[in-house]
């Protein structure tokens, strides 16, 4: 979705083609429907957390009642100078009516001081409310599908509410402002609609600040012009873009680029950082153009190409995602991964509810470890899903999707154990299920999809998306991995048998009553004594599931998940104490044996077979009611016996001395 052509000529034209527009078309234009639709990780993740978490004191949301206005355009006019912890401006709103209406609601802090509300240059009515609201009143009636604007003037200290939406800091003593809004700050600082049921086709941001400082903010920088007052930047972003993603930075930054390809396709990564820190952050930030050019390949290309991506340093230890412009604590692999990651997912396509806010950092999390993956190869990758999966199961119970009364926690929507973590492990086993060529093919096609393309999506809207994609049934995964809590057990019991068969039989533990079970497959690995190795996958549908494996040799060990690609922990494997012998009154003595060994039983035993671990046959006798005592194997060790019996065949180990 691009600035509609309308929104185009009425930015050329202004004010008077407005007028012409209101009055020819009111009674004509339908309202637009509103779509419903190399650092460590717990380190990265942390940083996000802390940086949001201070938000708790504004985590009241949004208004209820900004869905009957949807957002075109917002031009910001800020004036901000890093050393006093303020700021000022107007902000000038073009919106259509989706219903006809008398009044509408922008979301801003109670604490900012509002000195104007216009219309076109015409005062309004306003009342600025305890609950953050900027309730504004029209003269007459706005009609249903007509466009129109308000402008704002406004100034305050945002840092005056208490937490990290609108910050002043310093760095090596030189004091920077920047802003992080999500999920409930942008109000801090902007009057917005924070809402995610809409995004801004257009944001233009003008800041003026004192000379010596650079100002950062979304897309591309069209003029840096001096003033009286020092300096003005003027920033423009062209892609729709919810408001919890625009933001500003304002310091002495030192400027450099990295570039991704060449030509006609070159693409540039603007990087702000501090002047101290210039020379260790181009050491560290070349790795960029390389994961965008896997990310590219992998997942089509960088959605936001006709302006920039890049980084500007700011006060926090971790990272945001802002559209074209992440803003970095440090400048970790795996930091700069994440952030990169986001701008596909959680930038083009917007969780479309803090309830979903898995598919933004789940996914985002995710790419991080196929970073790895992709730069470091399986022994790195499988390292990083033992220490993510360490994390997700750290806690017996806990959903990937945010319960709705948990939305206005912070700390619960930016759980790293489940939101970040415990999701990518569930994406991880997506894969999987569906394989890597489905699964990118499917992902590719999610990001492009115009319901969701620069747009909003919601759990529901990528599980229905996938199963048309693919095929596959997918409620029960979703309803056992996205909505369930908890994770799984696994408890494996085998027995050999016979030298080429082996038997196992399933048992499942859930960590929370909320999954009666985690159906799907688990993986396996046989070895004998040895080191032969076979990898299986067991499909396991129930508690209790038998399988009987074909195995070219006597099994010595068998493991569960080897290569960590389940959400499971405490796994055990055991060879089955439930033996047949026991069962059926067997007594096999001496054993250890020496030179014979004797079978005691009630049933007539028709056959005995003596096979070492690694399948050969060493001896088979055939039995005789009135003896049942037979020579051991001369060589001391471990064999397998097999006894054949009126009643089927069973396994015990004879241990030779």
């Amino acid at each position: 979705m691009k600035v509609n052509t309308l929104l185009k000529e009425f930015l050329k034209h202004g004010t008077l083609f407005f007028m012409v527009f209101a009055f020819a078309k009111a009674n004509k234009v339908q309202a637009q429907s509103i779509h419903d639709s190399h650092s460590s990780q717990e380190s990265i993740i942390a940083c996000q957390s802390k940086a949001r978490v201070l938000q708790n004191s504004i985590a009241k949301g949004a208004t209820t009642t900004s869905g009957n206005y949807d957002m075109k355009y917002a031009r910001l006019e800020l004036n901000v100078d890093p050393s006093v912890a303020s700021i000022s401006g107007t902000v000038t709103s073009h919106f259509t009516a989706v219903t006809d209406l008398n009044q509408i609601i922008m979301d801003l802090a109670s604490n900012i001081n509002v000195s104007a509300v216009t219309q076109r240059g015409f005062p309004l009515s306003y009342t600025h409310n305890a609950s953050d609201e900027l309730v504004i009143s029209f003269p007459t009636t706005q009609l249903a599908g007509v466009l129109d604007s308000i402008s704002v003037s406004y100034s305050g200290n945002p840092i005056a509410s208490g937490f990290g939406s609108f910050a002043q800091t310093t760095h090596a003593g030189v004091p920077i402002i920047w802003t992080l809004s999500e999920p409930y700050g942008a109000k801090a600082w902007w009057p917005c609609k924070q809402d995610l049921n809409d995004k801004i086709d257009r944001v233009e941001v003008a800041i003026t600040s004192p000379a010596g400082n650079t100002a950062i903010s979304n897309g591309l920088l069209l003029s840096e012009t001096t003033v009286a007052q020092g300096k003005r930047f003027f920033w423009r972003h062209d892609y729709p873009i919810p408001a919890y993603l625009v933001a500003i930075a304002v310091t002495n930054y030192a400027k450099y680029t990295d570039v991704v390809g060449a030509g006609a396709t070159a693409l540039n990564i603007d990087n702000y950082v501090y002047p101290e820190n210039l020379a260790s952050a181009q050491a560290q930030t070349a790795v960029t153009v390389p994961i965008m050019q896997f990310f590219e390949n992998t997942f089509g290309a960088y959605p936001f190409r006709n302006e920039k991506y890049g980084h500007a340093q700011f006060g926090w230890g971790g990272g945001m995602e802002h559209t074209t412009i992440s803003f970095m604590g440090n400048f970790s692999r795996g930091l700069i991964a994440h952030e990169l990651a986001h701008q596909w997912f959680g930038n083009k396509v917007t969780c479309g509810s803090w309830q979903d806010i898995w598919l933004n950092e789940s996914f985002a999390t995710y790419l991080t470890g196929m970073t790895v993956e992709h730069l470091d190869g399986q022994v790195a990758f499988k390292n990083w899903r033992e220490s993510v999966t360490s994390n997700a199961t750290s806690s017996t119970s806990g959903s990937v999707y945010v319960p709705a009364q948990d939305t206005l926690s912070v700390g619960r929507v930016f759980s790293g154990r489940l939101s970040y973590n415990k999701g990518a492990m569930v994406l991880h086993m997506l894969r999987r299920k569906l394989g890597d060529a489905v699964f990118t093919s499917s992902l590719q096609n999610y990001l492009n999809d115009p319901a969701f393309s620069y747009d909003y999506a919601k759990t529901a809207d990528f599980q229905n998306f996938m199963e048309l994609q693919t095929g596959v049934p997918l409620a029960e995964f979703f309803n056992d991995w996205i909505y369930g809590e908890g994770n799984p057990s696994y408890d494996v019991r085998y027995q050999q048998l016979n030298p080429t068969t082996l038997r196992i039989q399933v048992f499942q533990q859930q960590s929370h009553p909320s999954v009666s079970f985690f159906e799907g497959d688990l993986p396996l690995r046989f070895t004998n004594v040895s080191g032969q190795v076979q990898d299986v996958i067991v499909p396991v549908d129930f508690d209790g599931h038998i399988t009987d494996i074909t195995v070219p040799f006597v099994v010595s060990q068998v493991t569960v998940d080897p290569d960590t690609h389940l959400l499971s922990t405490n796994n055990s494997s055991t060879l089955s104490v439930e033996s047949a012998f026991a069962k059926a009154n067997f007594t096999i003595y001496p054993n250890p044996a020496t030179t014979r060994f004797t079978i005691q039983t009630q049933l007539q035993v028709e056959r005995v077979t003596i096979y070492d671990l690694q399948g050969r046959l060493m001896q088979q006798f055939t039995a005789t009611a009135s003896d049942l005592t037979f020579p051991a194997p001369q060589k001391a060790g471990l064999y397998l016996l097999t006894v054949e019996t009126e009643n089927g065949v069973y396994n015990e180990r004879l241990l030779v001395k």
